[in-house]
């Protein structure tokens, strides 16, 4: 969009790309804002009909449409507190460090193909470390807020969250692997197809793998039954105990987009991201590689078709919160340090081996789509946007020369 303002309209280089930035920070924003207001409303359901409750009822009509954005003008003309010895710059600033950890990992996320605030080449790391970075905000808001309960519930996040991170990071490696690229778009286009090509059905290792992924993507977000930071007891509310008002909206907000972040992750890792289980639009002739009017069509499906999957996956995480009992602090660092990780760690052998043994497949078929070895920047990129890349391997290079070769 942005070369078509510099060529067809004339607006110059810096304007055209700073308009670009706005308006993918705008969508982005209104995503986390309206996410956040379905996804509290869709709780509250959910948990009300596995309970046999009605949940709300009467703001908005029968079924309390309106119930989250009730609570949220409550929570805009609430007194915003502060207790008297916490410490007053940390201690406003910690809510935004948090939610701006969630935001700035959406900027690599991306929703079809080429429909993505910032496509990156090291888009999985980006994603993965950027999110990282949100628990500097629970440690800040626990430290800052002079109260040994806060302090308690930030120090126990922090290291449950540190702790997922390498169960978590060894999931991820393996579609990395079985695509060859960090490229989050890569990744999804090389799942398009039939959903036999996602990668959660590639071996068994991966479909194991995956929910691993899951486990300790529940972990990662302070969900339950992972959520002992907000215990009932000792903790009270964790970390943002001493929170009230708008800044304590705004860790809500975070921890709800973050829910998103990582579903919408494993959508792109594991489930054929933007791809529907039915390739509709190959069956018909139709690419999403143009930017023709279809082109856009078929885009828009595919966003339709991935905020469909992360949304499941948010809904998956509320169905556990309301059913499985919540785990003591040594069970859920037993589930990460003798589970999670031991199991990763072998089904990434296990990936990395049957790669090796079955490089095309079981079955050895071509797809017409690079191997592993052959993949390199810009191969998405060209006049045809998919297969029409514009550097093509031939058959007689080696593998290992055309990993070590760079696309200019």
């Amino acid at each position: 969009m942005a070369e078509y303002l510099i060529q067809t309209v004339g607006l110059p280089e810096w304007l055209a790309w700073s308009l670009m930035a706005g308006l993918s920070a705008v969508l982005i924003l209104n995503l986390m804002a309206g996410g956040a207001l379905v996804f509290i409303w869709a709780e509250r359901k959910v948990s009300a009909r596995i309970q046999d409750r009605l949940g709300p009822t009467r703001t908005g009509g029968s079924f309390g449409w309106l119930q989250s954005l009730a609570d949220g003008i409550k929570l805009l003309a609430k007194e915003d507190l502060m207790p008297a010895g916490a410490d007053g710059m940390l201690f406003r600033v910690a809510p935004y460090v948090s939610f701006c950890a969630s935001f700035a990992a959406f900027i690599g996320l991306p929703f079809a193909f080429d429909m993505v605030g910032l496509r990156l080449n090291v888009g999985v790391f980006y994603v993965v470390a950027v999110l990282g970075l949100e628990v500097f905000g629970v440690i800040l808001a626990g430290y800052a807020s002079a109260s040994k309960w806060s302090l308690f519930g930030a120090m126990r996040e922090a290291a449950q969250v540190v702790s997922y991170e390498v169960p978590l990071g060894m999931c991820i490696v393996v579609p990395v692997m079985l695509a060859g690229t960090m490229d989050l778009v890569t990744i999804g286009e090389k799942q398009a197809g039939w959903f036999t090509n996602w990668y959660v059905f590639h071996d068994p290792f991966t479909f194991v793998i995956f929910w691993v992924y899951v486990t300790c993507a529940v972990a990662s977000v302070n969900r339950a039954p992972f959520d002992l930071a907000e215990a009932e007891s000792e903790l009270v509310a964790g970390f943002h105990t001493e929170y009230s008002g708008l800044r304590w909206s705004f860790f809500f907000m975070a921890e709800y987009s973050s829910m998103f972040l990582v579903s919408g992750l494993a959508a792109v890792l594991f489930l054929g991201g933007w791809n529907g289980p039915i390739p509709v639009a190959s069956l018909l002739g139709l690419s999403d590689g143009t930017g023709d009017t279809t082109g856009v069509l078929v885009r828009l499906v595919g966003l339709g078709n991935l905020l469909g999957k992360a949304t499941l996956g948010v809904l998956i995480m509320m169905w556990i919160r309301w059913t499985l009992p919540r785990l003591r602090i040594d069970q859920v660092m037993t589930t990460c340090l003798k589970y999670c990780t031991p199991i990763a760690a072998v089904m990434f052998a296990g990936a990395m081996t049957w790669l090796w043994v079955f490089p095309g497949g079981v079955l050895d078929i071509d797809t017409g789509s690079r191997r592993p070895g052959e993949i390199r920047e810009g191969w998405l990129d060209g006049p045809g946007g998919r297969g029409a890349a514009a550097v093509s391997t031939p058959s007689s290079v080696p593998n290992n020369a055309a990993v070590a070769e760079v696309a200019e």
